[in-house]
């Protein structure tokens, strides 16, 4: 991600489910402000931890924009912590 802005900010998320490697994946972003993103692509998804809690963390992209998305299990909320135009 090139010049990156450091978010923590809560959104709604619409992911679809499935078998193999995209058992999970986000579809489309909606943000507090009311802009929707739509996911064209799902570039890594990996787990972590937060404390005792499993987060996944996914980098996704509008083909505009690149963005990470965290997925907290057990609190079952998404939080948007990163956002990285893209350079042509």
């Amino acid at each position: 991600m090139n010049d990156e802005t450091y978010l923590n900010e809560r959104v709604q998320v619409i992911a679809s489910f499935g078998e193999g490697l995209e058992v999970c994946m986000p579809r489309r972003i909606k943000r507090a402000n009311g802009r929707e993103i739509d996911v064209t692509e799902l570039g890594l998804r990996h787990p972590t931890t937060a404390g005792r809690r499993t987060v996944h963390v996914f980098e996704v992209t509008d083909g505009g924009a690149d963005y990470r998305l965290e997925f907290d299990t057990e609190r079952l909320t998404w939080t948007l912590t990163r956002e990285a135009d893209h350079y042509e």
